[in-house]
């Protein structure tokens, strides 16, 4: 990253660009050089199976189904959704679209029907691949669907017989596909949309981001440079989920750069996390806070050998220097390194992330191509130490959202800065920190209350496995904190709970809405808390209790 140092004017921070991979025609060529150039080398691991897949067998196998789309009909621009868990077909189909410059859907596969028809009618994806675990709740829903001309099932041995559907096998045979040709066409990389991610949802339904080629092509970059006279190889857990855009980010990064190989894995088990760590000598962990929580509290990490581990980045959420610290304690490997990262789908996932430099509590700087300000209520741009709203501008912004001009100017104004609604400042050194989500923020007696530093004190207690914190409606003061909270231990009492929280709080922090007990905290996949869920917990309790 020296090559590209941080610039600092007008209270804006910046980071330049490189023209790497400028003169590439598309994000497509350049992953089909890469990868070709790779041949044999291992990239990704079955960590359930140990089944192994190279460079060339991933390129070929892409490709087969790329031909079998052009066989089907599919045109440049098309979108193509997949509804499945974590496995080696993921990729197969994610490279055949962009090899094909089409659009890749990727949808949560454990989505709803309602929510799928939301995401359905969003990109409107003239293919759907789903497997045998999503297939059911998928068919019923594309069955009504007009644009859906065609159904694919992963698996080769459908569940039940489902009318129009194509099973795998039939779907890439190579003797229906002998006259096919097909090679990659240059485009426009800035305006052919690669991905259509949804949202996190976290504040209502979500709605469909639009990433281009381009804005991989500079997570590519970024990588690269990242990685650039470190290690020669890693063995990256592929936990992540590829249908939310910080594993397809890591996945197309990683098989693009040809700096690593993925352990895959379709979800995530205690025991099965830790033992891929220790089989396949794991070298770094993407991870998410609530997997933080898990190594920083779970028995069973003290069984397991995790030597190997050297990096965790931490992304997606909110990550605490409370839990950070535990996780180094727990682990007792002194050559752990955990980075912080920040960003958002809207933003092709991380724009900021810890490097050289590295402060508690920190997110870390910009990565490249990104301008960064810090606003007021007022818009003017802060100096450092200034608490505000983080805005970011470049070659990381969406195209908008599909469909929604009006959400997209929301958050877009007219001169390109994305506004993300978290609170956070920059220090004298440019490293950038964040508070909380603006909407979020608790309002008690004119005071402003960040959840997630309650949460961060909360998770610190023993007998506590999970907590959310939100504002719980007062008259006379505005909201008053209130703590849903996860046992570790049923001995926990709400007043243990009160008496921690409040020890060293200021007034306006102390839990004075009370402690609510849960048997978990809604999440999304990304691992934000659902507070809207929480909220609406906790206005049927209220109306229960009036009752």
């Amino acid at each position: 990253m020296t090559s590209f140092p941080l610039e600092f004017e007008d209270n804006i921070v910046h980071r330049s660009d490189s023209n790497v991979f400028d003169d590439e025609q598309s994000l497509g060529h350049l992953m089909i050089k890469r990868l070709t150039d790779a041949g044999n080398r291992v990239m990704i691991i079955n960590g359930l199976t140990g089944e192994k897949l190279t460079a060339n067998q991933l390129v070929t196998r892409s490709f087969v189904v790329a031909k079998a789309l052009l066989a089907a009909g599919i045109k440049p621009g098309d979108v193509v959704s997949v509804v499945s868990e974590n496995r080696f077909e993921f990729p197969y189909i994610l490279f055949a679209s962009i090899f094909l410059n089409c659009t890749c859907a990727p949808i949560n596969a454990t989505y709803s029907e309602k929510e799928l028809n939301h995401a359905f009618n969003l990109s409107k994806p003239k293919f759907i691949f789903a497997s045998n675990a999503t297939i059911d709740s998928v068919h019923r829903v594309a069955r009504s669907l007009s644009y859906v001309k065609r159904l694919i099932l992963i698996d080769n041995e459908p569940s039940q017989s489902w009318q129009g559907l194509t099973v795998w096998r039939e779907f890439t045979d190579p003797n229906r596909l002998l006259k096919v040709n097909f090679s990659p066409q240059a485009i426009d990389k800035s305006k052919s949309i690669c991905l259509i991610l949804c949202s996190s949802g976290t504040t209502g339904l979500p709605k469909g981001v639009q990433l281009s080629q381009q804005n991989f092509i500079v997570a590519i970059r970024n990588r690269q440079l990242l990685i650039s006279g470190g290690v020669e190889h890693e063995v990256l857990l592929g936990l992540l989920p590829l249908f939310h855009v910080y594993g397809c980010e890591v996945l197309i990064s990683v098989m693009t750069t040809v700096t690593g190989t993925i352990i895959l894995l379709p979800k995530f088990e205690e025991q099965t996390f830790l033992s891929c760590i220790e089989k396949y000598r794991c070298t770094t962990l993407c991870l998410v806070p609530p997997l933080m929580v898990f190594l920083s509290k779970s028995d069973n990490v003290d069984k397991y050998d995790l030597s190997s581990v050297t990096i965790i980045y931490s992304g997606a959420a909110p990550l605490s220097k409370e839990t950070e610290e535990a996780v180094m304690n727990r682990l007792r490997n002194p050559n752990v390194v955990i980075k912080n990262t920040y960003g958002m789908s809207e933003l092709t996932s991380a724009v900021l992330s810890q490097k050289n430099v590295k402060k508690p509590g920190s997110v870390g700087e910009l990565n490249l191509g990104v301008y960064a300000k810090v606003i007021d209520e007022t818009g003017h741009s802060l100096g450092p130490n200034k608490p505000g709203e983080l805005c970011f501008k470049g070659s990381r912004v969406m195209a908008g959202y599909i469909g929604d001009k009006q959400a997209t100017s929301a958050l877009i104004d007219e001169e390109g800065w994305l506004h993300t609604g978290d609170i956070g400042y920059y220090d004298e050194d440019l490293q950038f920190y964040v508070v909380d989500r603006i909407k979020e923020l608790i309002k008690w007696n004119g005071f402003q209350v960040p959840p997630a530093e309650l949460e961060a004190t909360l998770l610190t207690h023993p007998k506590i496995k999970d907590c959310g914190v939100i504002g719980k409606p007062d008259e006379k003061v505005g909201e008053v904190p209130v703590a849903f909270v996860v046992k570790l231990d049923n001995s926990l009492t709400e007043k243990e709970v009160i008496d921690f929280a409040d020890k060293d709080a200021s007034p306006a922090k102390k839990l004075r809405g009370g402690v609510i007990f849960v048997d978990e905290i809604p999440k999304n996949p990304s691992g934000k808390i659902l507070r809207r869920q929480l909220r609406d917990h906790l206005s049927k309790l209220l109306l229960k209790s009036k009752l």
